[in-house]
C-alpha cells in the first residue's frame, strides 16, 4: 500500500528515542519530511542525522508556550509546508497518590497535558484540509496502571481533549487520532519494570497477560502511527487505537 506520505511534512515531538523516534523513522522511510524534537538540541540533531537528509532536529520543550508556534515555523522554513503533528512526551514521574508531590504534578501538567494542548491548538489553527493531529497516549486511558497515578490522571484527560478537538476541526478536513501503547519494549517501560525490584519477573507477569505473549517493539508502534498519520487513513478520526498486542480485552 502506498501511504501517500511522500514529501508531506510532519512534526514529531519527543522523538530523540522511543516511540516518537520510531514513528519519525517510519515516516521518513515512506518519503515524508520530518521535524524531530527533544528538550536537548544536540540529541535532537543527532537523532535527525541518524534518520536521514529529510529530517531536521530542533530543540524544544513541550512545556514552553512558544514551542508550538516555533515548530510550525521550523517545518515551513525547512520544507515549505506543514501537514501534521504527532505529540509525544516522556512519561511523568512514577508514584502513587501518596508519593506524588505538588512539584511533580505541576511539571507533568505543564509538559504532558497543557503542552500537548498548546501544540494541538496551534497545529489546528495552521493546518488545512488533509491535516492530522496525533497524540501518543497510553493504555491508561482505559484502565489505570498501578504506580503511575499522575499519568493515569492526565492521559484520559488528553484523550477527551482529542475527541473534542476531532469534532471541532473535522468540518475543516483535519483529523485527530490517538495511539494507546501498553507494554512496548522501550527505555521507559524497562525503567517501570525495574521499579518493581525484579524487572525480569515483572516482564514475565506482564507478558502472561498479553494475548500475543510478548512486549511490542518500537517499530511496530511506529508503523501503526505512520499509517494513522498518513492520507491512507483519511476517513479515520476521533479514534483511540490500542497498540498493545491485545492487552486490552474490552471493546
Amino acid at each position: 500500500m502506498d501511504l501517500g506520505l511522500k514529501d508531506r511534512v510532519y512534526v514529531v515531538t519527543g522523538a530523540t528515542r522511543g516511540l516518537g523516534y520510531a514513528t519519525a523513522r517510519e515516516l521518513a522511510a515512506e518519503g515524508a519530511k520530518v521535524i524531530v524534537t527533544g528538550r536537548d538540541a544536540t540529541r535532537a540533531a543527532r537523532a535527525a542525522a541518524a534518520l536521514g537528509p529529510g529530517v531536521v532536529g530542533v530543540g524544544a520543550d513541550n512545556s514552553d508556550p512558544a514551542a508550538a508556534g516555533n515548530l510550525v515555523a521550523e517545518a515551513r522554513k525547512h520544507f515549505g509546508r506543514f501537514d501534521g503533528i504527532l505529540i509525544s512526551v516522556g512519561g511523568p514521574a512514577a508514584g502513587t497518590t501518596a508519593d506524588s508531590t505538588d512539584e511533580q504534578w505541576t511539571a507533568a501538567i505543564e509538559s504532558v497535558f497543557l503542552g500537548a494542548v498548546r501544540l494541538a491548538r496551534t497545529a489546528a489553527a495552521e493546518l488545512g484540509d488533509g491535516g492530522v493531529i496525533g497524540f501518543v497516549l497510553s493504555a491508561s486511558v482505559h484502565e489505570p496502571i498501578p504506580g503511575l497515578t499522575i499519568s493515569n490522571s492526565l492521559r484520559p484527560g488528553l484523550a477527551g481533549f482529542a475527541k473534542s478537538l476531532s469534532v471541532e476541526v473535522g468540518p475543516r478536513g483535519i483529523r485527530v487520532v490517538g495511539l494507546l501503547p501498553a507494554r512496548i519494549d522501550t527505555d521507559r517501560v524497562r525503567e517501570l519494570d525495574a521499579l518493581t525490584g525484579d524487572a525480569a519477573a515483572a516482564r514475565t507477569a506482564n507478558e502472561a497477560q498479553i494475548p500475543l505473549g510478548r512486549y511490542g517493539i518500537a517499530e511496530e508502534f511506529g508503523r501503526a502511527a505512520a499509517f494513522l498519520l498518513s492520507p491512507a487513513a483519511s476517513y479515520l478520526t476521533g479514534l483511540m487505537l490500542p497498540v498493545d498486542g491485545g492487552f486490552r480485552h474490552g471493546f
